[in-house]
């Protein structure tokens, strides 16, 4: 990887519109899903993540790369990848929504360039997928509605379980024996089911099974397929009889831990890793004993072993992306580079050096926080944050690092390398006009920060607050009434707020405010912001809006000249630049006459653009699942300049 100082080198010699690639820089890891090998070429191995991303690495998951989107929004999670053996440009993908409705199976035949939905299967949450090892054409998917069978390599596709049955839904593992495809093993939200005359009659697998189990994993040994795992809420089960009689296997606390997934070593059927939401077990006297070869808060969600060599294991995690051994699990490192599925809520340049990035992260608990980049290489700096949101960073005059989480204002101690809430710091209580009396903000959410010279402001759950003295004492701004603020920006004595639906204003460093009324079309702020000549800008659902005095007159207009018509989520400026981004396009927009005309650059991959950051050089924008992207100039571009 080039050092991203060099980066920013070359950025400043060409212009932002000739930029026509941008690729991610990390911080890397966060939401990992599934898992898949080339059969015919083990190091070329898929990754499946949310938002229905795919990564790609053709050296054994040491490096990944972005491959493919298969769903426009962010609720598609990955959850299972095949590639067909017979033609590994087939590959086949499931996945289930996080709202709770839709999905579907996706196929391409061309090793990912382009991808199709069969509409037997559309919009299905399909948590499950396997293909009949006897039979390559043939594939099992387990959807909440039910269990379908395709015998064309996914082109068209049947119903093989009994519609409208009060057990048989709610689908979320599959096996098929390797000798007969008609026998096919299902797990449910309940119990496990068996059919043996492809999908004629079925038969629940209860005996020896606890009432009541989700079965989130079912694997049959290589070796000897009448042994069966099945994995569920309420423990690991094994049967040496195809399921005839289950019993529940020892050795794994039962605690509130889950095991999602099994998998078996290659070349020892008495080797099978448990991935569970309380880290990696593994056993090597087959199912006898286990013990934990992972950390306890690793979250599993899939597990690959290296046919070639089993020592060689990969696993998929929740907020901390793969992580790789090769020593069969004894020990483990993360393995994420230009893998990033975390969700950057702003990414900040130091203003001396701008290679030096500071980013802020969601849902990532123990894995986020804030994430440091230094020479091109990111660290995880979240010492004291106890796991909590940070929503925005910002740096004081005198380099201090600020965060806005969801609990509370922190500080960056230097010395001590970690967070400290601002109830440590003497004088940090708020004097509360609003509310009557002193009142502290230690555990209100802080969405967002300006930081202007010695004032500082803090868009709050419990509105605005104000501070002259860099911090140390806060007032809440006298807005007509107290609601919650999620944006605010300053520059000079010119600041602005927005809650969802208002835009305030001041013109004397927070002293007096103003409400700017917005035309009636605008139903949702997305942001504001103060431009380096005292401009304000409002990024909302109508559109990009400009406040603008002529003649006396005060009012909003709706800028397009190149913008989106709806949906603008960001606009930032630096030195006459500025920086577009809009929720329904995967552009950001460039002006370069201060926001009189727009244009559009395509980033070049299937990269989300959700923000952009103007601090420094180059400009950075934010991916909600590639992470901080930085441009790299083209060979026409850099000839011309």
């Amino acid at each position: 990887m080039k050092r991203l100082s060099l980066v920013c080198v070359m950025l400043l010699l060409i212009p932002i519109a000739a930029l026509a690639q941008w690729r991610s820089i990390g911080p890397f890891g966060g939401n990992a899903r599934s898992l898949a090998y080339d059969p015919a070429n083990p190091d070329h191995i898929l990754l499946g993540s949310g938002a229905g991303a795919l990564f790609e690495s053709v050296d054994g998951g040491s490096h990944w790369r972005p491959l493919a989107h298969l769903e426009i929004g962010d609720d598609l999670m990955v959850k299972r990848l095949i590639f067909d053996p017979t033609h590994p440009t087939t590959i086949y993908a499931t996945g289930w929504n996080v709202s709770g409705v839709g999905g579907g199976f996706f196929l391409t035949r061309d090793a990912g360039k382009t991808w199709k939905e069969p509409l037997a299967l559309k919009g299905k949450s399909i948590q499950a997928l396997a293909q009949a090892e006897s039979d390559p054409h043939i594939l099992i998917a387990g959807a909440l509605d039910g269990v379908y069978r395709s015998s064309d390599s996914g082109e068209n596709w049947e119903r093989i379980s009994p519609a409208g049955h009060p057990d048989l839904k709610n689908f979320e593992s599959v096996a098929i024996d390797p000798r007969d495809p008609t026998i096919v093993y299902a797990g449910t939200w309940h119990l496990p089911w068996k059919t043996t005359d492809g999908g004629v009659t079925w038969n629940v697998m209860k005996h020896g099974v606890i009432d009541d189990s989700d079965v989130f994993s079912i694997i049959l040994s290589q070796s000897t397929p009448e042994t069966v795992f099945a994995s569920a809420c309420s423990g690991i089960y094994k049967s040496d009889d195809s399921g005839h009689l289950f019993h529940k296997v020892q050795g794994i606390p039962g605690t509130a831990r889950r095991t999602r997934v099994l998998q078996q070593d290659p070349k020892d059927s008495m080797t099978v890793y448990a991935g569970t939401t309380e880290g990696l077990w593994k056993t090597t006297d087959g199912g006898k004993t286990f013990r934990r070869i992972s950390p306890p808060d690793y979250i599993l969600n899939d597990i690959l072993v290296d046919p070639r060599d089993p020592k060689r294991v990969l696993i998929a995690t929740d907020r901390g992306g793969v992580f790789a051994s090769d020593d069969a699990g004894v020990t483990f490192r993360p393995s994420n580079d230009g893998f990033s599925e975390r969700q950057i809520s702003t990414v900040i340049a130091d203003p001396i050096n701008s290679s030096d990035l500071y980013a802020a992260v969601l849902n990532d608990k123990e894995f986020g926080g804030v994430f440091h980049a230094h020479g091109g290489i990111w660290s995880q700096m979240s010492d004291g944050l106890g796991g909590r949101d940070v929503f925005d960073l910002g740096l004081s005059r005198r380099g201090q690092l600020v965060a806005g989480t969801n609990r509370g204002l922190f500080l960056f101690d230097g010395k001590e390398q970690s967070w400290l809430p601002y109830r440590n710091i003497p004088i940090v209580k708020a004097t509360s006009r609003a509310h009557g009396g002193r009142s502290t903000f230690e555990g209100r959410v802080f969405w967002a920060l300006a930081l202007a010279d010695s004032h500082w402001y803090a868009a709050t759950d419990a509105g605005v607050l104000h501070s002259e003295d860099e911090g140390a004492s806060w007032t809440v701004v006298q807005i007509e009434k107290t609601q919650s603020f999620f944006s605010v920006s300053a520059h000079d004595q010119v600041v602005a707020a927005a809650s969802v639906s208002e835009v305030w204003h001041s013109a004397d460093s927070g002293q007096h405010w103003t409400q700017l009324r917005l035309p009636s079309e605008v139903t949702r702020v997305y942001s504001v912001t103060v431009t380096s000549d005292g401009e304000v800008w409002a990024s909302t659902r109508a559109g990009a809006m400009r406040w603008i005095h002529e003649d006396g007159k005060e009012s909003w207009e709706h800028v397009f000249n190149g913008l989106p018509v709806r949906e603008v989520t960001s606009i930032r400026e630096n030195g006459g630049v500025f920086l577009a981004t809009g929720a329904a396009s995967n552009a950001v927009y460039v002006s370069r006459d201060r926001g009189q005309s727009w244009k559009a650059v395509d980033p070049g991959a299937p990269f989300e653009i959700t923000g952009t950051a103007m601090q420094g050089a180059p400009p950075y924008l934010v991916s909600r699942h590639h992470g901080v992207l930085v441009p790299e100039p083209n060979a026409s571009a850099a000839d011309q300049h």
